[in-house]
């Protein structure tokens, strides 16, 4: 007991301690009132405005022109150190038209498969999980180009930055957005989870006093209102290298912001895009639009389901030789 007590003091300790080095770290761009921050938005970054929720007549064209596809994918991983661990992935493209058949594509990878195990660089984590990712993204980018060749939809909503198909999954990549651009097929990513510092990087360009290294979602909390959108310039944003623009937008009464991607070739739909997401995003929701999370929960492989797939369709004695890491046998 005395042990227990004395674990969670230090870690109180610690929690303090995290507390003040990132309330230090940025004091000076937090001492800032939201409109200085929203003013240099407004000249270094983007305009602010305000989005108009699409109306009943907009989204029954949409459901006319063939529907709004949602992509997302999941991956679960069942075993223990390497080797010996399974990966199962799935991908799925889900049509807002009741009558299409959503596209559920699947794929596995363990390091037992092949002959990997002579390559000492395949125990790197960094190679691990770079071959996650890449599988990963290779089925949602299949996916998406499975649900064209069925349902030819008006757009594409992927569940991401498109940046990460670009350098997960180059050559399928490279063909999905081209089809997309010959079929007039719009192609967006929804970012829940923004990792970009194209604001802070510019604060800092223009400040260097404030020493900011803060990412954009850190620094546009409770920044924009419910409804709004910053159109980020194509000159400051680092992703019009790979041919996208870009857009911020706080899509729900939650103060975070989410981000989205459009193929340049495209821009021209940006703000119809940024509406669309806007519409079908819940106001009391994290932000992300209800399509994209039903599809997110539909794809999603629990450590429920992956055990029931081991357990069902592989030999007992290979699942515990290979499969049942030694912490797990202390149950």
């Amino acid at each position: 007991m005395i042990l227990i007590y004395s674990i969670h003091s230090d870690l109180k300790e610690k929690i303090k301690d995290l507390n003040q080095m990132l309330q230090d770290k940025y004091r000076g761009i937090f001492s800032k009132d939201r409109e200085f921050l929203r003013d240099f938005i407004r000249q270094y970054i983007g305009q602010i405005e305000t989005m108009k929720r699409l109306d009943n007549r907009h989204l029954a064209l949409y459901e006319a022109k063939g529907g709004i596809v949602g992509v997302d994918g999941s991956t679960n991983t069942k075993g223990g150190a390497f080797p010996h661990f399974v990966q199962v992935f799935q991908g799925l493209a889900k049509s807002t038209l009741k009558d299409q058949e959503p596209v559920f594509m699947a794929d596995i990878y363990s390091p037992l498969f092949s002959d990997s195990l002579k390559n000492p660089l395949e125990k790197d984590e960094k190679v691990q999980t770079e071959k996650k990712n890449r599988l990963l993204s290779d089925i949602e980018v299949k996916v998406a180009l499975e649900s064209i060749k069925r349902h030819k939809p008006y757009g594409i909503l992927m569940d991401g930055s498109l940046i990460r198909y670009n350098i997960y999954s180059g050559d399928l990549w490279a063909e999905l957005r081209q089809v997309c651009e010959e079929e007039g097929i719009i192609l967006v990513g929804v970012i829940k989870d923004i990792k970009t510092s194209t604001i802070g990087d510019m604060l800092e360009e223009v400040y260097p006093d404030l020493s900011i290294n803060a990412y954009d979602r850190e620094l546009l909390f409770g920044i924009l209102d419910y409804g709004e959108i910053i159109y980020i310039k194509d000159e400051v944003s680092k992703k019009y290298e790979y041919e996208y623009s870009s857009v911020f937008m706080r899509s729900s009464i939650a103060p975070t912001v989410i981000g989205m991607d459009i193929i340049d070739s495209q821009k021209g739909h940006i703000e119809e895009m940024s509406r669309l997401v806007y519409t079908l995003t819940p106001e009391n929701s994290r932000g992300v639009p209800l399509w994209l999370d039903l599809v997110d929960k539909e794809v999603k492989i629990s450590d429920t389901i992956m055990e029931g797939l081991m357990e069902k369709y592989m030999d007992r004695d290979i699942y515990e030789r290979f499969f049942i890491p030694e912490r797990a046998r202390r149950n």
